[in-house]
């Protein structure tokens, strides 16, 4: 019998240009659900919603905003869950201050973020604002492990129609360089617990003061835990000589981090990465950079933008001193080229996910200064996972690019559930403040796990439960039983964490049925290899990984296979039995801002929106015994296929279709497909009407719809944009917006 609360989808207002999809995507999806009898509630985890929610005594009444993301964090726990989540910024400091900027200048009274907090008050604000930074969402959202594909119906699609690689040579100079020592890596000490217990982190310094980092961290019975440093004398002196041998090679230097979800060790690395190559004009200009407040942890632009209060003569010295730089050191890979803006100058702009596979697909190749592609030096320093992106570099050179006509596959298990491993490391990640040991203590006093550290070392304690593991492996399990595909565990016994990783893994398999199954356990880079032989010879191989490697390859190989991550299935079956959903990856969502916001065109591709919602019409069907919701997904499936042959996603510039164009067409294939289904009589009546309205005025909606792009569009805000304008920017067809508000 279907209930109130199983009949209920949660979609995400996130950010970007998810969000202003969302503006013209959810009165669709309204207007067909309600049709259907089902009701789909919108909650805001905005960047800006989730400030807004955490500093209400800031705001009038008319301005508050509920905590949505607590809310759907403790509905994820709950069978009843149905969640359709977009992608959101995880936001890096710059972000955060530019978010809140704009939404003072809205009218909302909110705090200045204190970076150097100087009492009680400004260390509540720091923390509430710290809160919101980084990966704040995904956390909380994901109860459950991740298994990630690219649907069969895309895959085909891509196979008709491929996306551009780009030629690779076997004299390409491009190549991956990592830490050999001194690193997360090499520093990984890692146990399981034998019981429930809480635990402190401590510091002490030599002269045998002990400092209190953390006071409480509760341990489950079984837990795999792990503590681990990064070493700043080790990396400041790899990051030198890095810096060096692309000069002595002639490439580009690039680094490559992931400085939102590891958004404490991250940015601090980024920050030395910054320090050492502009190491001239930060040891001239020190005080007064100092002064001013620069924190190179946040980038080049940081200091770019604190400089304009100085005074002309000492912004132009420090400016000369940085053109100097770039006499002497090997040319940076450009973010933008024609904006001047490096690879250092953002921390958010070179996420590794992000950055390392358009690397792969143009010819092993990034953008120079001089506006041209070149032979890049890629540094990941930590070499827990650079490996991966090694093998795939020397792969393409020994073999060319791939073929997306004709590769394989790589679908993802990930172990995410319950903030595992790495990225769950926030809260248990601190710089040594001296030199001495950094110490996990349980609540017997008796030292677990601990570390010599020197200071400004970057030490960090990561936890995986057991529940999580056992799951993961059964989801692995299921998986290769459904597809027949192998299943590598891509995990390295010389490796602390994965040691006890395997114990447990091969403990836990022998509680399923294996038979007939390839299941196997490899290191990252035996299994990197491994999969691109097979996906050279058109064949799938499941990777079943932990968190950071589902979030590296699950952009990866989709960027590879089909041309981005945002065409990908993510389903996150939550440990209670709900539905997790997830649409795709949102990299490129700035530029599609910026193009919408200056020409009026969103090139953003809502097909990973149409994905999702099929898997939660399907799940909600089954958890409630809705035979609507089954209809729904069935014809929103076939509409998907009619939508992927019909080449309806958008194109690239005016003058063609958008994200909007989209879309309607989504709406016109859908309602086709339910006024030809005959499974409810009243549902196929009704949409035979609507089917017809539409096809009828498929021409004068296209006409509309093309007629609000070639000019500037303004929203009202880039976080928080005004309701009334984005909803008008986005719902520009009169035509349209009055079908579809009468379905329901």
């Amino acid at each position: 019998m279907t209930t109130a609360k199983a009949s209920k989808i949660i979609y995400t207002k996130t950010d970007e240009a998810p969000m202003l999809a969302t503006y013209s995507f959810l009165p669709i999806i309204n207007a067909f659900s309600k049709a259907a009898g089902m009701s789909v509630e919108l909650r805001d985890i905005s960047l800006a919603g989730r400030i807004l929610a955490v500093f209400p005594e800031y705001l009038t009444p008319e301005q508050k905003q509920a905590d949505a993301l607590s809310e759907l964090g403790e509905l994820a726990k709950q069978p009843e869950a149905n969640i359709i989540k977009l992608p959101n910024i995880s936001a890096s400091l710059p972000q955060l201050q530019a978010a809140i900027k704009e939404l003072q200048g809205q009218g909302y009274k909110l705090p200045e973020y204190p970076e150097n907090p100087k009492d009680d008050k400004e260390k509540d604000i720091k923390a509430r604002y710290d809160k919101v930074k980084g990966s704040a969402v995904n956390p909380v959202l994901r109860e459950g492990n991740s298994d990630r594909r690219a649907p069969l119906s895309v895959k085909a699609h891509t196979r008709k129609h491929p996306h551009k690689m780009g030629a690779w040579s076997s004299d390409s100079k491009t190549h991956v360089s990592h830490m050999k020592g001194g690193d997360f890596r090499s520093n990984e000490k890692s146990l399981t617990t034998t019981a429930a217990t809480e635990a402190r982190i401590e510091f002490v310094g030599q002269d045998g003061k002990t400092t209190v980092l953390k006071p409480k961290v509760a341990l489950q019975a079984g837990e795999v835990v792990d503590a681990t440093f990064m070493s700043k004398r080790a990396l400041r002196q790899f990051i030198e000589e890095q810096i060096e041998d692309a000069k002595q090679q002639g490439v580009l230097f690039s680094i490559h981090l992931k400085a939102t979800m590891m958004k404490i060790s991250d940015p601090k690395i980024f920050g030395h990465a910054v320090t050492v190559y502009y190491k001239d004009v930060f040891e001239k200009h020190g005080e007064t950079l100092k002064k001013l407040g620069v924190d190179p942890d946040n980038g080049l632009g940081d200091l770019y933008a604190k400089i304009k209060a100085l005074p002309d003569d000492q912004r132009k010295a420090i400016e000369a001193d940085i053109q100097e730089v770039y006499k002497k050191r090997p040319p940076m890979a450009m973010v933008n080229s024609d904006k001047g803006i490096t690879n250092l100058h953002v921390p958010s702009d070179i996420i590794i996910d992000a950055s390392m596979p358009p690397v792969i697909r143009d010819s092993g190749k990034m953008w120079g200064p001089d506006g041209k592609l070149a032979d890049t030096k890629c540094v990941i320093p930590d070499a827990s996972y650079a490996p991966v992106y090694h093998e795939v570099v020397e792969f393409c050179k020994k073999y060319g690019a791939l073929d997306p006509k004709t590769m394989g596959s790589v679908p993802n298990v990930g172990l995410m559930a319950q903030a595992a491993e790495e990225y769950g490391s926030h809260d248990k990640t601190f710089k040594a403040p001296g030199n001495g040991t950094i110490r996990v203590v349980d609540a017997s006093g008796q030292a677990l796990l601990e570390h010599k550290v020197e200071e400004g070392d970057i030490w960090r304690m990561c936890q995986v439960k057991d529940v999580p593991i056992r799951d993961w492996v059964k989801l692995a399990v299921s998986r290769a039983k459904a597809t027949g595909a192998p299943a590598i565990f891509w995990l390295d016994k010389t490796r602390a964490h994965d040691a006890q990783l395997i114990t447990k893994v091969e403990t836990y398999l022998k509680d399923h049925d294996t038979k007939g199954l390839d299941i196997r356990i490899m290191t990252p880079a035996d299994a990197t290899r491994l999969s691109l032989e097979r996906i050279k010879e058109g064949k799938d191989t499941i990777s079943v990984t932990g968190n950071v490697l589902r979030d590296y390859l699950t952009d990866l190989f989709p960027i590879l296979e089909i041309g981005t991550s945002a065409k990908m299935l993510s389903i996150v079956p939550l440990l209670n039995g709900g539905g997790l959903f997830e649409t795709g990856a949102g990299g490129s969502a700035p530029k599609h801002v910026q193009q919408f916001q200056e020409e009026g065109y969103l090139r953003w591709d809502s097909l990973g929106e149409f994905l999702a919602l099929v898997a939660s019409l399907e799940h909600l069907s089954k958890v409630s015994n809705n035979a609507s919701a089954k209809i729904l997904a069935d014809t929103l499936d076939r509409a998907n296929a009619k939508f992927l042959e019909s080449n309806k996603s958008p194109a690239r510039k005016v003058g063609e279709i958008d994200n909007r164009g989209s879309h309607f067409y989504l709406a016109l294939y859908w309602a086709q497909a339910l006024a030809q289904q005959t499974q409810d009589k009243n549902l196929q009546a009704r949409f035979v009407k609507i089917a017809k309205d539409l096809e009828q005025n498929e021409a004068k909606i296209s006409t509309e719809l093309l007629a609000a792009q070639g000019k500037p569009v303004d929203v009202g805000g880039y976080y928080h944009p005004n309701d009334d304008k984005a909803s008008k920017a986005m719902r520009p067809s009169a035509t349209l917006n009055a079908i579809v508000d009468a379905i329901a």
